[in-house]
């Protein structure tokens, strides 16, 4: 199964439209599905950020896309560079 991170509302429309074309269905046929317009969708998906979370969850079960929550895994520390002491925060450098 695919996973796709979202940060940021913009990236909504491209992943919606894909899903919506994998599932092999028009605007007008999700449209019909969500009871609305084929142009109220048509909006909808250009503008996903002005969507409800109840609607964007009706649609995604709707495309076959299940929504899933976590967080990050945390970033391994940056090892130091070769020939660096490295320091303490707060202390100076040791030379």
């Amino acid at each position: 199964m695919d996973q796709f991170t979202v940060r940021t509302p913009d990236q909504l429309p491209a992943l919606l439209r894909a899903f919506r074309k994998q599932a092999g269905l028009t605007q007008a046929e999700v449209a019909l599905r969500l009871g609305v317009t084929q142009q109220t969708y048509s909006a909808l998906e250009r503008n996903a950020d002005t969507v409800g979370f109840d609607r964007l969850l009706k649609l995604l079960n709707l495309l076959g896309v299940q929504l899933s929550l976590g967080t990050p895994a945390p970033t391994p520390p940056t090892p130091p560079a070769p020939g660096d002491q490295g320091t303490i925060a707060g202390e100076p450098p040791q030379w």
